[in-house]
């Protein structure tokens, strides 16, 4: 068995050097791989060592390390050839564009024996993912799970470190699974993924779609970027089927413009009660592909509701959805997992014996709306932006007897423009917003600060404490036993960046231990 903390089959095919040369129309070299590895310190013996441009340094610096411990050959670019002195390389212009292409020949194409669904949007892409997991868990089928929170292949949990994983990285993934018996794969694909190609060449059995608003304008320029980065997602040949909540501007136009391409495979879903004017314009034209929410009864510990095929369609055609997670926001979600799994083939019989068997939508996830105790209500959550922040304090705000108090920051080297807005937002809804600091990163966590303090109303009220260890711990033994607080930004975190340094740091379990001192105390 390979020992290694990147997952890998048992088992791999032995792929021919040459073959993987033509493929990329070079000369044909001797010898054969047997697995394919971008990180020198993961490299086994029979693999291929893919040596690809970073952003701080060159894969190709590391590859003379990488063949010393039994790589058989590397494949790189021009500008990395220079830096290797030694053993078979393949030298291809722009190779990134190539390797997951290389990878999942390597691996034997594992994406083409799955079931492949791929999440994307603003907000919502990790409980999204998570509940169409719970779906299909409950439905028997054997899952893998690739995102932001968990990297969970067949049962086996491994930390996650990107919420989409590089190519070599995740064809592994994906050989373990198919020989472990997997049937269904559900991914997070982040823009950052798209651009830079991480997930070539699958082609996603369906791809889901929450929202868009802003984030991430520290890597695309503009939004309009932005979109176009997840809107490559549902181009024909990335996915065979699409599901698009057309509840926002962003989804009604991807859906018009997917729809345009393949009219027969893209489905709008709506979780409004009376959908926009464009939106029922255009949904109107194709009924019989479209999903609507109705009935919804949202309660402080979760929701129930509809979801119905079309209009006027008969009872079969009709999924009644419980969920335990808090918030209309988790409805969309819940919603848009349930239509991914019917959509992909699973029917609706099937679905629904699912969320039978499944105690409904209800999974545990990590860092999102996550509750740790009651009196004072604290929440953790990773709301790190305008939209996610309005919707988690909108989710509290009606359940809050006493003071709702926000504790939040902004994450360093990102998007600056957010932070004032932030600090508005909560000021709308809540009572009480506590500054800290977040990932710094390599900014002054005190500028950061001042930047979001800059957003708050003349006379509202307000605490900065840098230290987001003491911030937390502070507002904990202040609260009255009617407070929620809601601590935002990091979620399942658990390092801080700080000019560099990595902190061990887990709002979870800083709040836990704040708890317990102050029941002590009392």
């Amino acid at each position: 068995m390979r020992r290694s903390s990147m997952i890998r089959p048992e088992q791999s095919p032995t792929v021919a050097l040459a073959d993987i040369a033509r493929m990329l129309n070079l000369p044909e070299i001797p010898g054969t791989v047997n697995g394919i590895c971008a990180d020198n310190r993961q490299v086994q013996p029979g693999d291929l060592f893919l040596a690809l441009p970073g952003e701080r340094v060159h894969g190709a610096r590391f590859a003379d390390q990488a063949l010393a411990a039994g790589a058989v050959a590397v494949l790189t670019d021009p500008a990395g050839v220079e830096l290797i002195s030694g053993g078979p390389v393949l030298v291809i212009e722009n190779v990134a564009d190539y390797a997951g292409t290389v990878a999942a020949h390597v691996m034997a194409d594992p994406a083409d024996k799955l079931t492949t669904f791929a999440i994307t949007g603003t907000n919502g892409k990790t409980t999204t993912a998570f509940m169409l997991d719970h779906v299909l868990r409950a439905a028997g089928q054997v899952t893998g799970l690739i995102g932001t929170v968990a990297l969970r292949i067949a049962g086996e949990d491994v930390p996650a470190v990107l919420t989409t994983p590089q190519p070599a990285d995740l064809q592994s993934m994906l050989a373990a699974l198919v020989e472990r018996g997997g049937e269904s794969l559900v991914m997070e694909v982040s823009s950052h993924a798209i651009v830079q190609g991480r997930t070539k060449p699958i082609c996603y059995s369906v791809a889901g779609f929450t929202n868009l608003t802003q984030d991430h304008l520290d890597y695309h320029s503009t939004l309009e970027e932005y979109f176009g980065a997840k809107a490559e997602l549902f181009a024909q040949g990335n996915s065979r089927r699409a599901v698009i909540i057309t509840d926002d501007e962003y989804g009604q136009r991807l859906y018009a413009h997917a729809r345009k391409e393949r009219p027969d495979s893209v489905v709008a879903l709506s979780v409004l009660t009376e959908p926009s004017p464009q939106s029922a314009s255009e949904n109107s034209a194709t009924n019989a592909h479209n999903w609507q929410v109705r009935n919804i009864d949202l309660r402080a510990d979760g929701s129930a509701f509809t979801i119905v095929r079309a209009a006027n369609t008969p009872d079969e055609e009709q999924l009644a959805v419980t969920t335990s997670l808090a918030g209309d926001f988790n409805i969309a979600n819940a919603a848009l997992a349930v239509v991914m799994a019917v959509e992909s083939g699973l029917g609706i019989d099937r679905v629904r014996q699912a969320l039978a068997a499944g105690n409904g939508v209800s999974p545990i996830v990590p860092g999102r709306m996550e509750t740790i105790s009651d009196a004072p209500r604290v929440v953790v959550d990773f709301a790190h932006n305008e939209d996610s922040l309005a919707k988690a304090i909108a989710a509290l705000r009606p359940t809050t007897q006493g003071k709702l108090i926000v504790l939040t920051g902004s994450a360093g080297d990102r998007d600056r423009d957010k932070r004032p807005k932030m600090a508005r937002i909560v000021a709308q809804s809540a009572d009480h917003l506590v500054v800290t600091d977040d990932d710094p990163h390599s900014e002054d966590p005190a500028q950061i600060r001042a930047e979001v303090i800059a957003g708050i109303p003349a006379g509202y009220s307000f605490t900065e404490i840098g230290d987001r260890p003491t911030a937390i711990t502070q507002t904990i033994y202040a609260a009255s036993p009617n407070d929620t607080i809601l601590i935002a930004g990091r979620g399942h975190e658990t390092i801080q960046e700080v000019g560099g340094v990595m902190i061990e740091m887990d709002d979870r379990q800083i709040a836990r231990e704040a708890l317990a001192q102050r029941k002590a105390t009392s």
